[in-house]
């Protein structure tokens, strides 16, 4: 029965990270935490050994929906790649990091990140002329579906930020993407479907990155791991197609009430 919802665990979680760029993690990270209070088939489930098994399900979750996201001309990859100059080296030291967080504190702390980054939609955004006017060097052009988009991101703006997001994906385990998507889309002005597509790419490296560290520290229960990749990648798939399908203002509401609820829900078991 645990190998059964491990299964289903992984493939909601893989496809609502694929659908909107978390990679998973706020998904199968709560689910597992959940079922560590309340069942001892999941005592193994210790906040450690979950951020170790949620990287790597996000990797897959990231390949898989990465290839699709590929095929259809949606990855920016040069942004990507850039953006990644931090992410890999602060997603190195959030893994160390997270080892020395109290585990009854940490839905609590996980909770509120969620809520921050939920928070974030509601700050207004640049315009196109307002960006183009800070930053004229660093305009960047993306053809997408018959229609060109613009957006400005500047080197150190992307170092430091990627940084910074890398550091929370080791640290909490969630891939990355619940923090770039927003921030990408609010700070730098990508469209949503762009977004989330060029994260994902990036999530491939950085899950890899970080799972690689916590398997070196001993976090990774493999008897576990293995059930949650097949629902993973197939899971990653099916949520890139029916983002192509949805409209980009879509998304966004989508992303924001899933980090809300995810967010509070959170808050309240870290309380009591």
């Amino acid at each position: 029965m645990v190998y059964i919802i491990c299964m289903i665990i992984g493939f909601v979680t893989a496809f609502a990270g694929s659908l909107i760029g978390l990679g998973g993690g706020v998904i199968l990270i709560p689910s597992l935490l959940f079922l560590h209070q309340f069942s001892s088939e999941f005592a193994w489930a210790t906040p450690q050994t979950i951020v170790g098994i949620s990287l790597i399900v996000m990797f897959f979750t990231a390949l898989s929906s990465t290839i699709s996201y590929f095929k259809k001309g949606r990855v920016d990859y040069k942004t990507g790649l850039l953006l990644l100059s931090g992410s890999i080296p602060g997603g190195i030291f959030g893994s160390w990091l997270n080892q020395f967080i109290a585990a009854e504190r940490f839905s609590f702390y996980f909770g509120i990140l969620m809520i921050v980054l939920s928070l974030l939609f509601l700050l207004r955004r640049k315009t196109t002329s307002e960006k183009q006017t800070i930053a004229q060097k660093n305009i960047r052009s993306f053809h997408l579906d018959d229609k060109t988009y613009h957006y400005s991101v500047s080197f150190w703006g992307a170092f430091i930020v990627s940084l910074f997001v890398g550091t929370l994906s080791g640290l909490f385990g969630i891939g990355g993407g619940s923090v770039m998507v927003p921030l990408m889309i609010l700070l730098f002005g990508f469209p949503a479907h762009i977004a989330i597509a060029t994260s994902m790419f990036m999530i491939v490296f950085i899950s890899m990155i970080s799972a690689g560290t916590h398997i070196i520290l001993g976090h990774v229960s493999w008897e576990y791991v293995l059930f949650f990749i097949p629902g993973a990648w197939i899971g990653g798939a099916i949520g890139a197609i029916v983002n192509q399908k949805l409209k980009s203002q879509s998304l966004e509401w989508i992303l924001r009430v899933l980090l809300l609820v995810v967010g509070v829900r959170l808050i309240i078991e870290g309380l009591t």
